[in-house]
């Protein structure tokens, strides 16, 4: 099957995928029954409005710089909290950080695309720092999809970053290999598949993303769980994993159709030409130092996904760092904020860069 066969506006289809997320959420409650929700640090509400939540975590040194952490708008923000032990927040705040993450809600109807996540919210997210902290700049950190708008808010907010650190977020769409190949040969034409949906269900995005990279979402994480069979830190870590898999939401119709169509499709932000507000943007606008972490052997976001943006940011300061891979991760591509050997040698590298920079 791909997206062509699937006729995703078909009205039949539209309410089976609806009824999949239903059903995909009721077996993520069943999971959290059995033990594997998160387990999260405290944190306050700083800033709401429609479609983002800021949370505040509390940190005794007054003067700590700030970081913005920007998880990606399909799935629910824990990933970067999900047990002590491997949590991206608690290792922020280790090393000295005010720390802050935007939570994106699904509250925002379809009209809301990159420009209102990657500019105007995380903009409303500084400002709120700001009053909290007395922080005008603020570093920020972003997975994924995450990593796009944190790379387009660096772009137009140069005087407010003071670093960009990008985790596995594919900024170039080579359409002649890899996974961003096969999206753009299964996906069809984005308009009118938001139009049928008008918040498109994440198990969409779920079949999407596993036609595209079959192996990466769905034998990796079959291997991974056999591999964590007599070690029971790596399964408790690999099965909250797959209980945050089930917490996806809707994304707006206007975000999935620009990310389809924007960037995915016609490569915008590589090549300058994404629009944001009155501006055209791309890597040249990007001069906060710059640190990028890539998984060499991901399907996912392939190496040259983020090197060729890496290459071409205006940073004067830059390093790239690979990450090696995890046993107990569930999906390799979430490794870097999960994974055991990321919170024990990628991390640590990251903040000697970061100290470099400040």
């Amino acid at each position: 099957m791909n997206a062509h066969t699937f006729h995703a506006t078909n009205p039949f289809n539209v309410y089976a995928l609806k009824q999949m997320d239903r059903m995909r959420q009721a077996r993520g409650k069943m999971l959290d029954r059995l033990g594997y929700g998160p387990q999260e640090t405290p944190y306050t509400v700083l800033h709401t409005e429609p479609g983002l939540i800021l949370r505040k975590y509390d940190q005794a040194n007054a003067d700590a710089p700030a970081v913005l952490l920007v998880p990606a708008p399909i799935k629910k923000a824990y990933i970067w909290d999900l047990l002590p032990q491997v949590s991206v927040v608690r290792r922020w705040m280790e090393h000295g950080y005010k720390v802050y993450m935007a939570e994106w809600t699904p509250d925002t109807g379809p009209n809301y695309g990159l420009e209102d996540y990657g500019d105007r919210l995380l903009s409303a997210c500084r400002q709120a720092i700001e009053e909290d902290s007395g922080e005008e700049q603020v570093t920020v950190a972003g997975h994924s999809l995450g990593g796009i708008l944190a790379a387009i808010f660096g772009c137009t907010n140069a005087d407010a970053v003071r670093a960009v650190v990008l985790l596995e977020s594919p900024l170039h769409f080579r359409h002649d290999l890899g996974c961003f190949a096969n999206l753009v040969h299964t996906t069809p034409d984005a308009r009118p598949i938001a139009q049928a949906f008008s918040e498109v269900p994440g198990v969409f995005l779920n079949i999407v993303s596993a036609m595209a990279a079959p192996h990466a979402f769905q034998m990796e994480r079959l291997i991974d769980r056999a591999m964590c069979m007599g070690n029971p830190e790596a399964l408790g870590t690999h099965m909250r994993v797959e209980r945050w898999t089930h917490d996806e939401f809707p994304l707006p119709g206007k975000l999935f159709t620009e990310v389809v169509e924007s960037l995915y499709r016609h490569d915008e932000l590589m090549r300058g030409k994404l629009r944001v507000g009155e501006r055209e943007i791309g890597p040249q606008d990007l001069k906060a130092p710059l640190l990028t972490v890539a998984d060499p052997r991901s399907a996912v976001i392939p190496l040259h996904s983020m090197q060729a943006f890496y290459d071409a940011a205006a940073s004067e300061h830059k390093q790239m760092l690979h990450y090696e891979g995890d046993i107990g991760v569930n999906l390799q591509h979430v490794g870097v904020l999960v994974g055991k050997s990321a919170h024990q040698r990628l991390w640590p590298a990251i903040f000697d860069w970061l100290n470099s920079v400040e």
